[in-house]
């Protein structure tokens, strides 16, 4: 056993350069990476038009009455869908005039991330209301912003999240009129026929889902959602 575990490779890791600040500089910057890395496909939902459009496809789901159907894989493969649609010219912007100029050399990495922060943040302002940012501007002691230039990523992210949720709310809030309308037709029917035991959301879900189909809704709702982004 002696022999066959001094035959087995060894890996030895030297952190030898921590005594200079060299290398003390290194080990956090390779740290910090890992934990933006890891962090990274949060920020990616939170800070992008993914939000809006899980929120209205659960508010659809729960609107038609359907509980788990279309299931939670669905809606968030079709939400990152069509996030990847809305971000896509941001992304080429960021590529063009950051990624690429750093790559070849002609920009700095501080450079690099001023101009690809610079882009998201100007996408994230078109589509913020102006009361959220004033909101956060106020929350970290910033003056009132006058220009894009002056508002920081710190204030930016935040307006844009709860912008977010706001138009999410909102056009879930839409959404439940009609089948609200269904539902309370059809219970009207059933109180009138005297069928009080009889549960009004089982004859009104296929009348909901009828309408929706009908209508073409998810085309509409795609419509409506991917026209709603600047």
């Amino acid at each position: 056993m002696t022999a066959l575990l001094a035959a087995l490779p060894s890996l030895t890791v030297d952190l030898g350069g921590l005594d200079q600040p060299e290398g003390f500089s290194t080990v956090v910057k390779i740290a910090l990476l890992m934990t933006v890395l890891a962090l990274l496909p949060s920020v990616l939902m939170l800070f992008t038009s993914f939000v809006r459009f899980i929120i209205v496809f659960h508010f659809l789901r729960q609107a038609l009455g359907t509980q788990s159907f279309p299931p939670n894989q669905v809606l968030a493969g079709l939400s990152l869908l069509l996030t990847l649609v809305v971000m896509t010219p941001v992304a080429d912007n960021i590529y063009s005039n950051s990624v690429l100029p750093y790559q070849n050399g002609q920009i700095d990495g501080e450079q690099a991330w001023d101009i690809g922060s610079g882009e998201i943040k100007s996408w994230m302002i078109r589509n913020t209301r102006e009361n959220d940012l004033l909101l956060f501007a106020e929350l970290t002691n910033l003056a009132q912003p006058k220009t894009e230039a002056d508002i920081p990523l710190r204030v930016a992210m935040p307006a844009f999240l709860i912008s977010e949720l706001k138009a999410g709310f909102q056009i879930g809030f839409l959404l439940f009129i009609p089948f609200l309308v269904i539902d309370l037709i059809v219970s009207s029917v059933l109180l009138g026929m005297g069928m009080m035991m009889l549960p009004p959301v089982i004859i009104s879900l296929p009348f909901k889902i009828l309408l929706f189909v009908l209508v073409d809704g998810w085309h509409l709702l795609v419509l409506s959602l991917m026209s709603s982004f600047r």
